[in-house]
C-alpha cells in the first residue's frame, strides 16, 4: 500500500523509481553475498567437524599416555620433569576477509627451532609413555589452534548470514513492495491529474468556441440591423 506522506508529483516519482532501482540493485547483490556466505560457512563447518574429530583423537591419545606414565613413574618424579620447561610458545592473531567479514588468523611461534625442546626433563628417570604424551600433545597443538580459528570463523559467519538475510528480507518485503506501491500510486495520480486537466481544457475551449460563435451571431445581427 503506498505510503500517505508520498506527495504525488513527477519529482517525487523520480526519486521513488531511482530508490526503487538502488533497492532492487542492493537485494541481488545481498542475495548473492548470503548464498556465497552460506557456501563457504558449509565448507568451513564441514571442515570444523572433520578437525575437531582429530584433535579430540589427539587429546584421547595424550591423555591415555599420560595416565599410563602416571601409574608406572612416581608423581615426585613426574613432578619434577615438568618443572622447568625449555620451550616458549607464543600466539599470533590477525586477521583476513572473507566476505566482508573478518576471520581471525593464529599462527604459532616458539622461542626455539629445535624439536625436541619440547622435553623439559632428562630420558633417564621418565618413561617412553611421558613421552608420547608430550608429542601427542605438541603435535595437536596447531590443529587446536586451527580448529579455535575455525569454530570463531563459523560464529561470525553465521552471525554474518544472519545480519544479511534480514536485510534482504527487509528490501524483498518492505522496501521494494512499498517503493512499486508508491510508484503506482503516483503514476494513477499523475494520470488522473493530466484526464482531469484535458477535460479542463476541453471545456475552456468549448466555451471559447460557444462564446466566438455567439459573438459573431451578434454582429452579424447588427449588420443586418
Amino acid at each position: 500500500m503506498a505510503s500517505t506522506q508520498v506527495n504525488p508529483t513527477r519529482m517525487e516519482l523520480t526519486k521513488q523509481k531511482k530508490k526503487l532501482a538502488t533497492a532492487t540493485r542492493g537485494h541481488k547483490l545481498l542475495k548473492d553475498k548470503r548464498d556465497e556466505l552460506m557456501r563457504q560457512f558449509l565448507d568451513m563447518v564441514r571442515e570444523n567437524l572433520a578437525l575437531r574429530k582429530k584433535v579430540e583423537a589427539g587429546i584421547a591419545s595424550a591423555n591415555a599416555n599420560f595416565v599410563i606414565a602416571k601409574a608406572g613413574m612416581p608423581r615426585q618424579v613426574l613432578n619434577v620433569a615438568f618443572m622447568a620447561p625449555k620451550q616458549e610458545v607464543s600466539i599470533e592473531a590477525s586477521t583476513r576477509n572473507v566476505m566482508s567479514v573478518d576471520i581471525p588468523v593464529y599462527t604459532v611461534k616458539t622461542r626455539t627451532s629445535d624439536s625436541n625442546d619440547i622435553y623439559s626433563y632428562g630420558f633417564a628417570d621418565t618413561s617412553s609413555d611421558l613421552d608420547g604424551a608430550v608429542k601427542s600433545l605438541a603435535d595437536i597443538l596447531p590443529d587446536m589452534l586451527l580448529l579455535a580459528e575455525r569454530e570463531k570463523a563459523c560464529q561470525l559467519m553465521a552471525s554474518e548470514i544472519e545480519k544479511t538475510r534480514r536485510r534482504v528480507n527487509a528490501l524483498e518485503h518492505v522496501l521494494i513492495p512499498e517503493a512499486q506501491a508508491n510508484i503506482k500510486y503516483i503514476t494513477m495520480k499523475l494520470d488522473e491529474n493530466e484526464r482531469s486537466s484535458q477535460v479542463r481544457l476541453m471545456k475552456v475551449k468549448d466555451q471559447m468556441l460557444e462564446e466566438k460563435h455567439h459573438y459573431k451571431e451578434k454582429m452579424a445581427q447588427r449588420a443586418e440591423q
